[in-house]
């Protein structure tokens, strides 16, 4: 039963859906499986940057990879259970898979549990630091399905649990903190801004379901307009912060071309997020789905592509 009075704005939509009723599909959609693209690429931009100090097997980067997508999956499996009786209440989600009745609470339930032990045994092949770690990484994105109920900032923590992606990938391969010890903080600070922001964008859309039903959001708080502002002043910050990982040389010292790779890929984050920015208006909200999720999946690709193209190109590997 949808919400009475509440229409989400124009083209409002609960996207990135995959065709078909199978188990494996329902699943995939219940935990928005595409969604993988944002963060993913950064786990390997922390991995590439650790490999200058230590060396990378193939094993490494398939447990990291195991590791991050297990832990994605626990958390929005988590979300989509935490909110199932508010999603069935709004318009844009009340046919998420829940509350369509297209999954089970039991199934959702033993997915959670599955994935999160998935993570703590990839955490666990990896070294002793990422399996003492990953009780708190585990805590902190399940964590962030409460945060609607207390916080108007929770955009933020979601950003935060992204940002564990690259730190991750960098402890996963050198078993230590880097050095400049504030390389991997700002880098985590980038993501962030980058990804509190676009979430903002993607809560612009339930603005006046969260107002009515008493859940925080910066949209719900402050407005639409100011929400955008709000959400373009993150993205400046996240700019700035990919600026100062970029002039660290996080590769080591490198030739101009290295380095050149590096800014090019820091410029194109900022060339799409202006673009981005193009896409959304207060009074239209037609191309968030666009502006969401294809500029933030090309934001991260493109970012990965460059870092990982720089690395290849330094003379000597460890």
């Amino acid at each position: 039963m949808t919400s009475p009075g509440i229409v989400p704005p124009k083209g409002a939509r609960d996207g990135q859906l995959l065709q078909g009723q199978s188990l494996a599909v329902r699943l995939a959609n219940f935990v928005k499986l595409p969604h993988t693209v944002f963060a993913m690429p950064f786990s390997l931009v922390g991995v590439l940057f650790a490999s200058v100090i230590a060396p990378v097997t193939p094993a490494t980067v398939g447990w990291v990879l195991l590791a991050f997508t297990s832990a994605r999956f626990a958390a929005m499996a988590f979300n989509r259970l935490v909110d199932r009786d508010v999603d069935a209440l709004n318009p844009r989600t009340a046919m998420r898979e829940l509350p369509a009745g297209t999954l089970t609470v039991g199934q959702a339930r033993f997915s959670i549990a599955g994935s999160s032990a998935l993570f703590v045994l990839a955490s666990s092949m990896l070294n002793p630091l990422c399996l003492a770690l990953s009780p708190v990484a585990l805590l902190w994105v399940l964590g962030y399905s409460y945060t609607k109920r207390f916080t108007r900032w929770s955009h933020l923590w979601l950003g935060l649990g992204l940002a564990i992606a690259p730190v991750g990938g960098y402890l996963a391969v050198t078993g230590e903190w880097s050095q400049p010890w504030w390389l991997l903080c700002v880098l985590a600070f980038a993501v962030v801004c980058w990804s509190g922001g676009f979430d903002m964008i993607y809560a612009l859309q339930d603005a006046e379901f969260d107002a009515k039903h008493g859940l925080y959001s910066v949209p719900s708080k402050f407005g639409v307009v100011r929400g955008i502002m709000i959400s373009r002043t993150l993205h400046l910050l996240a700019v700035v912060a990919f600026s100062v990982v970029a002039a660290a040389q996080p590769l080591g010292p490198a030739t101009p071309l290295v380095d050149g790779l590096l800014w090019a890929g820091v410029v194109g984050i900022a060339l799409m997020l202006l673009w981005e920015h193009r896409l959304v208006k207060a009074d239209d909200l037609t191309k968030v789905d666009a502006a969401f999720f294809t500029m933030n999946g090309l934001i991260a690709m493109g970012f990965l592509a460059c870092v990982f193209t720089a690395r290849m190109l330094l003379p000597e590997s460890p």
